[in-house]
């Protein structure tokens, strides 16, 4: 892969950084670009990372990552274009920014991956979803996936659905918070003290997830298998049901996928 240079040290940022260097990459084989002066003495003194310009980046990395938030990009790919080194790769994890615009903004024939991480990336349990634009192959595809593993799981899909994964694993995690938060106010509600309730919600949302991944069961065979015929679980289910939450979290999606399309609109 040569040298990799992530270009922003925010929270997703680090977190690659932390990621590449807990997967074995070397610190000398990585450079990070940072703007904050405080931030680039914690990067030095953390990760004894080199912390040097977007230009400096550019003229020497073969991979270069995108970290910047979304209304940066064009400004950055314009900065750093010039400096690009041929045969050199770009990975953005720039929510809504197409392979087009990114290649719009570069020298011709420069191969870019749009990636949509998202924040379980910290505690390497991430899910990325990558797609390439016009000037990729197979080799760079590997190369991208290779960087993103140091943070969790990796999928290739084609861009055409990448708001639709923006919407279900980019912003997912929120959901999911927003369930346990749901969850634990309710045990609130039913008595139980908050930390006994939050106990319960966190050990049964990790239970759960981690029967979905190694059994391999559908998620309706595994729901099945707790509802016993006039139980306690039916009736829970049927009032969710009743407040059409299935459906609440269909449009939610579709909110999310339409907000994704116009922020890639510029909107």
């Amino acid at each position: 892969m040569g040298l990799v240079a992530i270009f922003g040290a925010g929270v997703m940022g680090e977190t690659l950084l932390s990621g590449l260097i807990r997967a074995g990459r070397p610190v000398d084989q990585i450079l990070v670009t940072e703007r904050r002066p405080d931030k680039v003495d914690e990067l030095k003194s953390k990760y004894g990372v080199a912390v040097v310009s977007n230009i400096e980046a550019a003229a020497t990395a073969d991979t270069l990552v995108f970290v910047v938030k979304p209304q940066d990009m064009g400004s950055l790919c314009d900065e750093i274009a010039e400096h690009i080194l041929p045969g050199a790769m770009v990975v953005s994890l720039a929510a809504g920014i197409t392979t087009d615009f990114l290649e719009s903004h570069l020298p011709a024939g420069v191969p870019v991956v749009r990636v949509m991480p998202n924040t379980p990336a910290l505690v390497d349990e991430g899910m990325a979803a990558l797609s390439g634009g016009a000037h990729c192959d197979d080799a760079h595809l590997d190369e991208a996936e290779a960087l993103l593993r140091a943070v969790g799981k990796v999928v290739r899909v084609p861009e055409k659905y990448q708001d639709a994964v923006t919407a279900i694993s980019g912003s997912g995690p929120a959901y999911i918070f927003y369930i346990v938060e749901a969850m634990i106010e309710a045990g609130v509600v039913l008595g139980l003290p908050r930390a006994t309730a939050s106990e319960l919600v966190i050990q049964t949302v990790y239970g759960a997830a981690t029967m979905l991944r190694e059994t391999g069961e559908h998620p309706s065979v595994l729901r099945e298998n707790v509802s016993s015929p006039a139980g306690t679980t039916v009736a829970a289910l049927r009032e969710l049901d009743d407040h059409k939450v299935r459906a609440a979290f269909i449009s939610a999606l579709e909110a999310a996928r339409n907000r994704s399309q116009q922020l890639a609109s510029g909107d």
